[in-house]
């Protein structure tokens, strides 16, 4: 991801402590070299590769050789972190987004957990499950739907793509590890959901009161929504399960989450420091559960609750809440 202010007073930090570091003269230049590494790396992924390790401690022998000071050491690390990273279009803002969405569905977030991430502001436009009424205008007849500056995009993968795109217009592919959890989000995590979601007929209903408590739903709508919808998700919660060849719903999401946690490998996010898109995606689809029964029980039962807590912390609040009619 593109470097950010809170990235670089991070590293700046870091520097600071390592330019107070005192010891003889003899051994001062290798001795801050070894702790600015490890302050700097200690938590971050061994996706960097050799070459850039040696990059990186070639620019900070330089900046440290002999007299080390703050600012040199600042100066070589926002270096290197500008030389890895992707550069943010900050000439990138879109003056209109609206989100066509169900609250409860797993990809509909993975695109708001991005937006609030990047703190881009959007309305949203909560759909009527049963009729759809509100997206009659699109020949698309899924969710999500962003309309960004009266440009249609659709499918949660794609939006994300097109959005990261044009605001890190210089960026390169993303890497493998990224790529390859994004791709398990979609393919096997949203999977696991709809089993535990509706896995009761308590569960079911619990969770299409919290789908019908927001939106434009009328008294009937929002009472046929509910005891319909839930009764129809839970018969196909069944099938989901059966095609998907899950004989334990909560074991599975156990599983799951647990498959995440160990991705981490000891880092505060598969991005490293901060979160990247992986991270976004994993998060998105498991926020519209944390607060249902399934949720509950999977932060409970795993070691998940932690990296949430963290990803939920570095969401911006969402500036507009409005609804709007269709």
């Amino acid at each position: 991801m593109a470097i950010t202010m809170r990235k670089l007073s991070r590293l700046a930090t870091t520097a600071r402590a390592a330019a107070s570091f005192s010891a003889p003269a003899t051994s001062a230049t290798s001795r801050r070299t070894i702790d600015f590494q490890t302050a700097l790396y200690g938590s971050r992924s061994s996706t960097y590769s050799n070459a850039h390790h040696s990059h990186c401690f070639s620019t900070l022998d330089k900046a440290i050789g002999g007299n080390i000071s703050y600012s040199s050491i600042a100066s070589a690390a926002r270096e290197l972190h500008e030389k890895d990273l992707p550069h943010s279009n900050t000439n990138y803002a879109p003056k209109d987004v609206v989100l066509y969405q169900y609250q409860a569905c797993p990809f509909c977030n993975k695109v708001k957990a991005f937006l609030e991430y990047y703190d881009i502001p959007y309305k949203i436009v909560e759909v009527n499950p049963i009729n759809k009424k509100e997206i009659k205008w699109s020949d698309y007849k899924k969710v999500p739907i962003l309309m960004v500056d009266g440009e249609q995009m659709v499918d949660s993968t794609d939006i994300i793509d097109k959005m990261f795109q044009r605001m890190h217009p210089d960026s390169v592919s993303e890497d493998e590890e990224t790529q390859k959890w994004r791709g398990w989000v979609d393919n096997h995590l949203v999977h696991v959901l709809s089993p535990n979601i509706y896995r009761s007929p308590s569960e079911a209903l619990e969770s299409f009161d919290y789908i019908t408590s927001h939106g434009n739903f009328s008294f009937t709508e929002r009472l046929v929504a509910k005891y319909a919808g839930a009764a129809a998700m839970y018969f196909v919660s069944k099938k989901l399960k059966k095609r998907h060849n899950i004989s334990d719903e909560r074991k599975a999401l156990y599983e799951a989450s647990e498959t995440w946690v160990d991705a981490l490998n000891g880092r505060q996010y598969l991005g490293g420091l901060e979160p990247n898109l992986g991270d976004l995606a994993v998060f998105g689809v498991l926020r519209p559960i944390r607060y249902l029964k399934s949720g509950k029980d999977m932060v409970e039962n795993t070691r998940i609750g932690e990296w949430f807590t963290r990803m939920e912390n570095e969401m911006k609040p969402h500036r507009d809440t409005s609804f709007q009619e269709a």
